[in-house]
């Protein structure tokens, strides 16, 4: 029971507050089972320190999440930057590539060639899921897909397939060269709605010459395309010192106008 006025008026202030997420967290693994797919797979998500759930925040999509959050760090990268004022405070899930059941088996070979079915888990199943669980905005402009080599290349495809649902398409060495003219050539053809690119590449055994052309085609497209180029190869010393730049160019928080 509430004795005191003061009192009465603390417990009224807490429950209409609106809820928080208290801390700067990156959840356990949590398990979808996809009928798109036929078979479960896992990810995590990172939410940072007071994120107030009555709004709805941008998102980072991270395809080969595992190696992202081990090799990458990239939740740490996310916590600075956004501590330092560099970026807005983002939402960030990470989809584990390997079987949660046997992580010895890695199905992103298969997943990430521009697959039908992996598109249709994202939009009909983990998208939904994540918007339901977090406030993770609808908006097609507030949502990033990101991937490396054969990941980035699925960056690519999201961007060819499924338009609407991803603003921005996050690119790190897509891979590989043949594939990547592929692309090209489909995107020349399907003129899909642009978006807001970010393509790097390495300059030491890295198809950048590819890469270049695909460049070119995007920024032709009307893409607002940022291009980085690394003294570096197809490894993560050239991926990881521009994981900065890459949250800055989908992140930055605009001043009001």
């Amino acid at each position: 029971m509430c004795n005191t006025p003061i009192l009465r008026l603390i417990v009224l202030l807490f429950l209409l507050a609106p809820p928080l997420l208290i801390a700067n967290t990156l959840s356990k693994n949590l398990l979808i089972t996809s009928p798109s797919l036929g078979y479960d797979l896992q990810y995590r998500v990172h939410v940072p320190a007071n994120l107030d759930q009555s709004k709805q925040f941008k998102t980072l999509y991270v395809v080969d999440g595992q190696s992202f959050l081990f090799t990458g760090k990239l939740h740490e990268v996310i916590t600075s930057n956004i501590s330092n004022n560099n970026i807005e405070p983002i939402i960030s899930v990470f989809i584990d590539s390997r079987d949660p059941h046997n992580l010895a088996l890695n199905r992103r070979n298969d997943q990430f060639m521009c697959n039908s079915k992996y598109a249709a888990f994202f939009i009909n199943e983990l998208m939904p899921q994540i918007q339901q669980d977090y406030p993770s905005s609808k908006k097609r402009e507030d949502n990033v897909i990101m991937g490396v080599s054969f990941g980035g290349l699925n960056a690519a495809c999201f961007g060819l397939m499924i338009p609407d649902y991803f603003g921005g398409l996050a690119m790190f060495s897509p891979a590989n060269t043949e594939m990547l003219k592929v692309i090209r050539k489909s995107y020349n053809k399907a003129k899909p709605k642009p978006a807001q690119v970010f393509i790097s590449f390495g300059t030491k055994n890295d198809n950048i010459l590819a890469g270049r052309r695909f460049k070119d085609s995007l920024e032709k497209l009307n893409f607002d395309v940022h291009y980085f180029e690394n003294n570096e190869g197809h490894n993560w010393k050239n991926w990881l010192p521009l994981l900065n730049d890459m949250l800055k160019v989908f992140f930055t928080e605009q001043a009001p106008s």
